[in-house]
């Protein structure tokens, strides 16, 4: 008989920045490109958070969507309209050094097979341009899309993944990278009446474009970026009449599509219901950070936890109201993982070195 000791082993906390785009107003951070970053690594100590995940976007000057047509501001805490050199980003680990804390990835959600060639190249090349940024910040890391080309079928746009889609996988691997696709549908990301505009949503196209990867020599880029709240997700707020709105305004009502069974769940703002958990309608957190350590092949102590604020209702653009929603929800967050953490420890580590049974059933096959 071993005895083990108790050690568990905590993920590292995070937030996505997007959460507040409006953090620097924009007329400064247009004239200082990286004063976003620096107040958000700065905010992020204030509420509790070990990193950022850095969002970056298309400049309102240079994106394809008009800014009335969004749901929220751009959130480019991330300004690439110039080039992010090494200057800049020795500007930026001194913000992080001063603040104490980190960078877990970048983050560029848009749509990476639009079937508009020249937007498509567009898209394409600011991605190339998160990558850059990346590997001279030191992050091993990039979140994003797959997208879908609208006007093809599921089986043609696994083969425009392998054609545009794998070349950039390739450039992630020549960075030392890895691409972490977001599983959102992205039901309403446009006026067509598609609820998959993102064709890496679920297992079973994860499965077919990591094939794709593998067989390509680029199956180690390609992963899953792990977001309970888009996992229960799948209203219409932006047709008129029988069609698409040709009023921007009315297409940022697209979103409500999202809410058709659920809203996004926010960690710690919606009540604790076990009969919503068994229906799919709200997140078990807790049942959430006990499977990705019993199911997945990870070390949760270099395994980031990123929290995204997208609960509609609280939505907001003013710090001083959404500080202490969000120190409030990483706190919960953090307390919910360090449970997780304690409870595998102690039963596949401690009770399992000494022989004893940990007590229930747990998961098992048909039962679950």
């Amino acid at each position: 008989m071993t005895v083990k000791p108790f050690a568990p082993k905590y993920m590292k906390l995070g937030v996505l920045t997007a959460a507040l785009q409006e953090l620097t107003p924009r007329d400064l951070r247009d004239k200082d490109p990286d004063r976003a970053i620096e107040d958000w690594l700065r905010f992020g100590r204030e509420i509790g958070a070990d990193n950022i995940q850095v969002s970056a976007a298309l400049h309102p000057t240079e994106s394809d969507v008009p800014p009335e047509a969004m749901l929220d501001p751009v959130a480019n805490t991330l300004d690439l309209r110039q080039p992010f050199d090494r200057k800049r980003a020795d500007r930026v680990a001194v913000a992080m050094k001063e603040a104490r804390v980190g960078i877990s990835d970048i983050a560029y959600f848009d749509n990476m097979l639009h079937h508009d060639a020249g937007l498509r190249k567009k898209k394409m090349d600011f991605m190339l341009r998160v990558f850059d940024t990346a590997a001279l910040l030191g992050v091993d890391a990039v979140c994003g899309f797959v997208g879908r080309n609208q006007t093809l079928s599921m089986d043609q746009n696994l083969e425009q993944f392998a054609h545009d889609f794998v070349p950039l996988l390739k450039e992630a691997k020549a960075r030392g990278l890895v691409y972490r696709v977001e599983q959102c549908p992205m039901p309403g990301w446009t006026t067509g009446d598609n609820f998959h505009n993102n064709i890496g949503y679920g297992p079973g196209p994860w499965i077919a474009l990591h094939r794709i990867c593998e067989k390509h020599g680029v199956g180690d880029q390609l992963r899953i970026h792990y977001d309970p709240s888009h996992s229960i997700l799948m209203g219409r707020g932006d047709w008129r009449n029988g069609k698409p709105s040709a009023n921007p305004a009315d297409q940022s009502k697209a979103w409500l599509k999202q809410t058709i069974l659920c809203e996004h769940e926010l960690p710690g703002t919606a009540r604790h219901d076990p009969l919503a958990y068994l229906q799919n309608r709200s997140v078990d957190w807790l049942d959430h950070q006990l499977a990705a350590r019993e199911l997945l092949p990870l070390d949760p102590a270099k395994t980031h936890l990123i929290v995204e604020h997208e609960y509609p209702r609280a939505r907001i653009q003013d710090k001083e109201r959404l500080k202490p929603i969000l120190e409030g929800s990483l706190a919960f967050t953090r307390k919910i993982d360090e449970a997780a953490a304690s409870m595998f420890a102690l039963q596949n580590e401690v009770l399992a070195a000494q022989g004893i049974p940990v007590q229930g059933h747990g998961r098992e096959p048909y039962r679950s």
